[in-house]
């Protein structure tokens, strides 16, 4: 069973709120940051989004601070801005999984920095996410390996599935973007989780499920 995070099992886009939670606390310049923030994210929903500047975008923050004082944000930004927005619908439905004794994983776009502590929450063990590179206990700012976006998605999931040993047989995927139609095209059961526009439109035209978990 695979899931989407943002806007599917939290009700908001976890990198946005990075974004502007690193604002409130100062730590980037407002008024840039915020427009920037801004306009990588419509350009996401309107599906422009360029994956490779916006990572050079949303990692220079980590680059310039260490680790030890991102853990520390990274703690109070879950608290502050994450937990609140954590949807109880998406809770059960991933628990009735879990009972099934079904392999979960979530797939998502955002930096496995941010987004490994959030699926934590949902009981989740595996997550595959745009990783963020590291050398000497630092981050470079670079990205490692493929990001976890669009057809990124596709080609990191059959790898962890071989990697893995697990069957790919009855699948599903939850989604709330159009940005993850590669896959939602390639499972066995796609579900529109509050789709957007696009998506909704798809999904109809195609025949696939369309449910809400706020």
């Amino acid at each position: 069973m695979i899931f989407d995070l943002d806007n599917t099992l939290i009700g908001g886009d976890s990198d946005y709120l990075w974004g502007q939670f690193l604002v409130e606390k100062g730590v980037v310049d407002k008024k840039e940051y915020e427009q920037r923030n801004a306009k990588f994210y419509r350009d996401y929903c309107q599906g422009t989004l360029d994956i490779g500047e916006f990572l050079k975008f949303a990692f220079q923050p980590l680059k310039m601070n260490d680790i030890e004082t991102l853990n520390l944000w990274r703690e109070e930004f879950i608290a502050e801005k994450i937990e609140p927005i954590i949807l109880p619908a998406a809770c059960e439905l991933v628990d009735r999984y879990s009972h099934a004794s079904n392999v979960l994983l979530v797939l998502t776009a955002t930096n496995h920095f941010v987004t490994e502590p959030i699926v934590a929450l949902f009981g989740i063990d595996n997550v595959l996410a745009t990783v963020p590179e590291r050398k000497n206990g630092r981050f470079t700012g670079g990205v490692e390996g493929t990001p976890c976006f669009q057809g990124g998605k596709v080609s990191r999931l059959k790898t962890w599935l071989v990697e893995n040993k697990v069957g790919f047989d009855d699948s599903w995927f939850y989604s709330d973007s159009h940005n993850d139609l590669p896959l939602l095209s390639l499972v066995d059961h796609p579900v529109a989780v509050d789709p957007d526009d696009t998506l909704k439109k798809h999904a109809i035209d195609k025949g696939w499920s369309i449910i809400s978990l706020r």
